[in-house]
């Protein structure tokens, strides 16, 4: 059943009653994106998260020369939002699109915002879940700064194994901060 996946997720957090999951749940709408379909787009703003059933998206921004810059990979049992539009009500500099075609329960920021009204649980699950965002941008901005290329791609291989064949080396390479080549040569190095 698709609602085991975010029910055992927010279990996890230990924060939250089984009504207060279960009034989650009942909030949640299913949409399947296809491959280069997206979640948000550069310009609008976002009012809505999404948890990831199966599937992965990419959070990329354009740079000064037209770039696409890859800066985020959302994999299963994550959510996923354009976070500073969806805090602020203010339009995303930032993409979310599919990467593959990639299955999602949404629930829309006006529905959230009658959870955290009706209960101060639902405020510290997201003072919990910003937290963790922080958490994990410090690591990745370490990790791009501190690690090799090589090293990356490890941790990568180690934590998504699964996924890392499935997305196109022009994302992971730009998520990796290294040229197609480079990660070309990489790839070599593994055996799968």
């Amino acid at each position: 059943m698709t609602h085991d996946s975010i029910k055992l997720f927010l279990e996890s957090f230990k924060i939250l009653t089984d009504v207060e999951i279960n009034s989650f749940i009942q909030m949640l709408t299913h949409k399947l994106f296809k491959k280069s379909e997206y979640f948000s787009k550069e310009g609008e703003t976002c009012k809505q998260v999404a948890f990831v059933l199966s599937g992965s998206l990419r959070s990329y921004y354009n740079s000064d020369k037209d770039e696409e810059i890859t800066y985020c990979i959302t994999f299963p049992n994550s959510l996923v939002t354009a976070y500073s539009s969806f805090l602020t009500a203010q339009p995303t500099q930032e993409n979310i699109q599919a990467i593959a075609e990639t299955e999602v329960l949404i629930i829309q920021k006006m529905d959230f915002e009658v959870l955290i009204q009706q209960n101060p649980n639902w405020v510290y699950f997201l003072k919990t879940i910003a937290e963790q965002q922080y958490i994990e941008l410090e690591k990745r901005i370490f990790n791009l700064q501190k690690s090799d290329a090589v090293k990356r791609y490890a941790n990568l291989m180690k934590n998504q194994p699964e996924y890392i064949q499935k997305i196109p080396l022009q994302y992971l390479a730009s998520y990796l901060g290294i040229s197609q080549r480079h990660l070309s040569r990489i790839r070599k190095e593994f055996t799968f």
